[in-house]
């Protein structure tokens, strides 16, 4: 008799264990398919997060930009080594482009991504350690990540990025000014047609 209950108990433990396990990979399936990927980050437009922090140097960096009309945050670590195409595509932005910062966003505490950088050639690239309830409230999961802000702090562009093609791609849509919100225009009604008065 006690033996046929602790294997009860056994086996329903088991059977909890292997309940709980099939949740959490149905869950990270569902979180890093390609589709549910499509809706990270922040759409076109919309108010981004605003904040200061300082950099490896202990340099302030704010967000929105100060002094430039925009900002490129990447949202990446010392995995940009993997992606060779993204360097290019950022050392180009750098040197072509003057109405831009661009800052690259630390998850969390890495000494390993200052130093990658800079071997990489994007140690002019000012690097904010952040937390990962900010990547949390820009709605970014996965890197490398980037999201183009001007100095309203309003969401110009913003995907995950592979390429450097990518990256220029979001600059040109960073650059298409954005259309006003019509609900925050004023209401304008139509005029009453006048009609003749007769005598």
């Amino acid at each position: 008799m006690i033996i046929s209950a602790s294997v009860f108990i056994v086996v329903a433990f088991l059977l909890c264990v292997a309940a709980v396990l099939a949740v959490f990979g149905i869950t990270h399936v569902a979180m890093s398919d390609p589709a549910a990927i499509e809706h990270d980050g922040l759409h076109r437009g919309l108010a981004a997060p605003t904040w200061s922090l300082p950099d490896s140097s202990g340099r302030i960096v704010r967000s929105p930009p100060p002094s430039k009309p925009f900002q490129l945050i990447v949202f990446t670590d010392h995995s940009l080594k993997s992606f060779p195409s993204v360097i290019d595509g950022l050392k180009v932005l750098a040197r072509e482009t003057a109405d831009l910062e661009i800052i690259v966003l630390l998850r969390g505490d890495n000494n390993a991504a200052v130093g990658v950088l800079g071997l990489l050639g994007l140690g002019d690239f000012p690097v904010v350690t952040g937390k990962p309830s900010l990547y949390g409230r820009y709605n970014v999961r996965v890197s490398p990540f980037v999201i183009f802000i001007d100095s309203a702090a309003r969401v110009r562009a913003s995907s995950l990025v592979n390429y450097d093609w990518q990256i220029m791609k979001l600059w040109r849509l960073a650059n298409i000014p954005l259309q006003p919100d019509p609900a925050s225009g004023a209401r304008r009604f139509p005029r009453r047609r006048q009609t003749a008065r007769t005598a």
